[in-house]
């Protein structure tokens, strides 16, 4: 298992990368121009699209690209930075899937017109046909044994098609998961370590690299070694560096 924290540019460093070397990136880039960052951040459409032609290339056919993102709301709405952006991971050649963080707890209040802000985006973009992990099944079926009938969609003729299946007793989750929110007095903007558990599990295997193009405080790597994956993290700020590597060890 190798560790590697690299202080940079995640646009440059990637270009460094071997193409299709990476089996899973977990990340979260920065939302808008919300924060500084130690007055590192330099973020608009031509630096995002620049990440995602670079994590498109570094990853595997078959590997996986989570990207944990939120909107800024300027002037009463929200930017729709984060739709852009998965629309444009399409476009370099992605498929894309829609998952919801669910934040525990009262959430922002965000504007008085609207009601508060509870929830941010995970985009789950793929390279093809996700080829690496397994999908949790920690939801409890409300029949727990036994051959059940389930309607499997209206077919050509616009009929209702059902099939028989052998009911476990839990089966996948949905695509809403519900986590706390982490609370770092290091970051200004971590995201839990059970979300990128349960990303890392879902979507690679023991040995896999794992990337995180913006490191932060580490979250990503921390679970990453726990899981026995190979880590890549890249940070602009050196003193998020130092904290990723007080936090993941000394492995790098």
């Amino acid at each position: 298992m190798t560790i590697e924290l690299i202080q940079g540019d995640c646009i440059e460093e990637m270009t460094k990368m071997q193409k299709e070397s990476v089996d899973l990136t977990v990340t979260s880039p920065p939302y808008d121009n919300l924060r500084t960052y130690e007055g590192s951040l330099q973020w608009h459409e031509g630096i995002w699209k620049q990440v995602l032609e670079g994590l498109y290339r570094v990853t595997k056919k078959g590997g996986i690209v989570v990207w944990v993102v939120g909107d800024a709301t300027i002037k009463g709405s929200e930017t729709g930075t984060s739709f852009k952006q998965a629309l444009y991971a399409m476009e370099c050649g992605f498929n894309a899937e829609t998952m919801i963080w669910e934040k525990t707890g009262s959430g922002c209040l965000g504007s008085s017109f609207y009601y508060g802000q509870n929830f941010e985006f995970v985009f789950v973009f793929s390279k093809g046909k996700p080829l690496h992990g397994e999908l949790i099944k920690d939801r409890e079926n409300k029949v727990k044994s036994g051959k059940v009938k389930v309607n499997s969609g209206l077919g050509k003729d616009g009929k209702g098609k059902v099939r028989t299946i052998e009911r476990k007793p839990f089966g996948k989750r949905s695509n809403i998961w519900r986590f706390d929110t982490q609370k770092n007095s290091n970051h200004p903007a971590p995201f839990p370590e059970q979300l990128a558990h349960d990303h890392i599990i879902s979507w690679s295997n023991e040995g896999d690299t794992v990337f995180d193009p913006f490191l932060g405080s580490g979250t990503t790597g921390v679970a990453a070694k726990k899981l026995r994956r190979n880590f890549i993290g890249i940070e602009k700020v050196k003193k998020y560096v130092n904290i990723a590597k007080d936090r993941i060890g000394n492995d790098y």
